[in-house]
């Protein structure tokens, strides 16, 4: 079996995209992290040198009168890999490119067929590029350990004297490709890559898999229902009169109602926002605003988008309550602008555990209560 060569400037553009991919934005800790699974599966393509199984005839006495190919197959893929943040991860798995073959019709008269199966193992480094919080972008580099089974069968004046050679050989593949998360555990990924490979009779080639599948994440929480406030207790006798005031302003910190870089409000964060729509509840106020704020870790867009998330989910949940009216409040995030903390008082750039730690105070949410009687 005879694979056609690929051209070095097709590798340079796949690196680059990749090189690009894993330098965008700073390495600040991601809400990304964990292991995952997945199964991609699709078309699987060959380029069959035609030109040499028709000069290695020649060079044994027969003309090639015609050449038929068979270069596609059905390819698929079983993965797994940790993404370590939102912009690297290290994924092996399995591989199976399927079969591809060529019949050749000579003078003198007879016929060589030809027929190669090619499957194997693969660790990649995959560099992504989220574009928005559920799309991304994403290139590989890796090598791939691949298994090339050979059979060749002639007929009539072709004698072929190595029916079945195999050749295993470590070699590289890249790919590039897009992903979509369907749920926050549950993605929806395609890609096209290209893997070298040995034919196992002298010569490496290229084949390329063009494949969809889906990618499942552990230890990712989908957003939990939120609570029914519990219902009063029947009172026997008329409670006092107690003329109830809305709070003006209260600041619940982002650890207590949030996971490190999450926006899903947590058991405890639920306790306390149950806490603050009863103290709300039945006060006389004109609006609420949600404002929701971040450290100085990581870059601006992302933290903008962080905290602008984290103010709506608690708008939501207060909404939710049934205690507060949707058209009385409103959320809005303003990255980590307004910090509590003092400049020189936690210093650093990198994410680092106590830089996480001393910048707590910067992480919260502020609920402004204007128009209070």
């Amino acid at each position: 079996m005879k694979l056609r060569k690929v051209k070095s400037s097709q590798i340079t553009a796949t690196l680059s995209l990749l090189v690009i991919a894993m330098m965008a934005g700073p390495m600040a800790a991601a809400d990304d992290s964990g292991w995952y699974i997945g199964a991609n599966a699709g078309q699987s393509r060959a380029t069959i040198d035609n030109d040499r199984i028709t000069r290695n005839l020649l060079g044994s006495g027969f003309t090639t009168n015609a050449l038929t190919n068979d270069d596609r197959s059905i390819g698929y893929k079983l993965y797994g890999g940790y993404q370590f943040n939102r912009y690297f991860a290290l994924e092996g798995g399995y591989f199976n490119l399927g079969k591809f073959g060529y019949t050749a019709y000579t003078t003198p008269q007879g016929t060589l067929t030809g027929e190669i199966k090619l499957q194997g193992v693969n660790l990649d480094v995959v560099g992504l590029w989220p574009i928005t919080d559920k799309f991304s972008l994403f290139g590989r580099v890796g090598v791939n350990y691949a298994k090339a089974q050979d059979q060749f069968v002639g007929t009539g004046a072709v004698l072929v004297t190595n029916p079945s050679p195999s050749a295993r050989d470590t070699n590289y593949k890249f790919g590039v490709g897009v992903q979509y998360a369907l749920t926050e555990s549950l993605d929806v990924r395609a890609e096209v890559e290209r893997y070298r490979i040995n034919d196992a009779v002298g010569n490496k080639g290229d084949i390329d898999l063009i494949s969809a599948g889906l990618v499942y994440r552990f230890g990712q929480k989908a957003r939990e229902p939120a609570l029914a406030p519990a219902p009063l207790a029947a009172i026997a006798t008329p409670a006092p009169v107690v003329e109830r005031h809305a709070p003006k302003k209260v600041t619940l910190s982002a650890d207590s109602l949030f996971d490190f870089n999450k926006s899903v409000v947590k058991p405890a964060g639920k306790r306390a926002l149950d806490q603050l729509a009863r103290d709300l509840n039945g006060t006389d106020y004109d609006q609420i605003m949600v404002i929701g704020h971040t450290d100085r870790i990581g870059s601006h867009a992302y933290n903008l988008k962080l905290s602008t998330r984290r103010a709506e989910a608690v708008k939501d949940y207060l909404i939710s309550s049934g205690q507060i009216p949707a058209h009385k409040i409103s959320a809005k995030g303003v990255d980590g602008a307004d910090p509590v903390t003092k400049p020189g008082d936690c210093v650093g750039s990198k994410a680092t555990p106590a830089l996480i730690a001393c910048l707590q105070p910067d992480r919260r949410v502020e609920v402004d209560v204007s128009g209070t009687k």
